[in-house]
């Protein structure tokens, strides 16, 4: 059972309170450097602090059995247990030893990531975990690792964890319409995928919080470079593009060849990010009410500023059944179903959950416009 939880062995309270005052400040600093003159390099982060000593946790081999199947409930599980989560499964895949991070920095990273991450109903760190969790899931379930480099799963993996970073919890289309400072400063182009990356490297920038920190300037060049493409595919205005892109290689597709292999990598964080109906009811449902909820939050907005509505945004036209059905059909079904030419293995654990998740929220939609008919 998962009840054999993430226990905690090391230092007290007061030492991660220590280490979130750093990270609150870090915070702040970020914040700062976005609301004044974003261009203005001469504006600098704080010198690094020493690093604490943080806490020892260990996760069960039940725990560690459930963290790579689809079907993981992170529902269930407090912030600090999926911070835990994450560092082991940086260290399952061998990225720690290989790319030669240090423990410690990795803990700071993580914590830090957590603390820049906004308390929205759904763009919010539990969904970052979420994301992360189901790529690293497909990387055990696909075996990407004899596929790929460690390189690539290792961009995998930081692209999932830094994805949203920051996200204020209303979409491109709000920030363009409503003319922010992010949709002036990246042009209307992927603004709020701009921004995590940049947020993301501010991070990085730390060397206390640099993961890369062992990194020739070539290696942390490509590594830069392909976690910022990775994060930049999730904006949903490309899916279209990325897919189509993907279907044309699938059939041949060829893993020496770097361009098939860098749109698979797309294809997959894209998968991942918008993976909840992949899992089992209980686990998927709560999200679409945490997502109506931030869409609801965002078209009351736009309705008192003026600005154009999406209909399956507006509280007053769209029901959970209404968006599901044609998100899973159109959207979900025809990307994974094309994952898994290449991946016949999650047919049974990833597709046929979609199905399954499909036919009951058309049954949901017919009883919902019988419902309305009646009315």
């Amino acid at each position: 059972m998962l009840e054999k939880r993430v226990e905690l062995e090391g230092m007290k309270v007061m030492e991660i309170e220590k280490c979130r005052n750093d990270i609150k400040k870090l915070r702040e600093e970020i914040v700062s450097r976005n609301n004044s003159n974003f261009l203005d390099d001469n504006k600098k982060l704080s010198p690094c602090r020493a690093i604490p000593s943080y806490p020892t946790y260990h996760l069960s081999k039940e725990t560690m059995e459930a963290l790579r199947l689809p079907t993981f409930d992170a529902w269930q599980w407090e912030p600090s247990e999926m911070l835990s989560c994450l560092e082991h499964m940086y260290h399952d895949l061998g990225l720690v030893r290989d790319f030669n991070i240090n423990p410690i920095t990795l803990k700071r990273w993580l914590l830090c990531i957590q603390d820049n991450y906004r308390n929205n109903p759904y763009h919010n760190f539990r969904h970052c975990f979420c994301v992360t969790q189901m790529m690293y899931s497909m990387i055990c379930l696909c075996s990407l690792q004899e596929k790929f480099t460690q390189m690539d799963i290792l961009a995998l993996m930081t692209a999932a964890v830094c994805h949203d970073l920051d996200h204020p919890g209303f979409n491109n289309m709000y920030q363009i319409n409503a003319r922010t400072e992010m949709a002036l400063r990246y042009n209307d182009i992927s603004p709020l995928e701009n921004h995590h990356c940049a947020v993301a490297f501010q991070i990085f920038s730390r060397p206390d919080c640099n993961i890369f920190f062992n990194f020739d300037p070539e290696a942390f060049k490509q590594i830069r470079q392909e976690t910022i493409t990775l994060i930049l595919a999730t904006d949903m205005a490309r899916h279209s593009e990325i897919l189509k892109t993907f279907k044309q290689k699938v059939d041949n597709f060829d893993y020496t060849n770097k361009e098939h292999v860098a749109c698979l990598k797309m294809v997959l964080i894209k998968c991942c990010d918008i993976s909840n109906e992949v899992r089992p009811m209980e686990v998927a449902e709560p999200w679409v009410d945490c997502l109506l909820e931030e869409y609801f939050m965002q078209s009351d907005r736009e309705k008192a500023e003026g600005l154009p509505v999406a209909p399956f945004m507006d509280r007053e036209k769209v029901t959970k059944s209404t968006a599901q059905t044609g998100f899973i059909k159109f959207v979900l079904l025809p990307m994974f179903e094309t994952v898994m030419k290449l991946f016949p293995q999650i047919e049974e654990v990833m597709v046929q959950p979609l199905r399954e998740s499909r036919d009951r929220y058309e049954e949901l939609k017919q009883i919902d416009d019988a419902m309305k008919e009646v009315g």
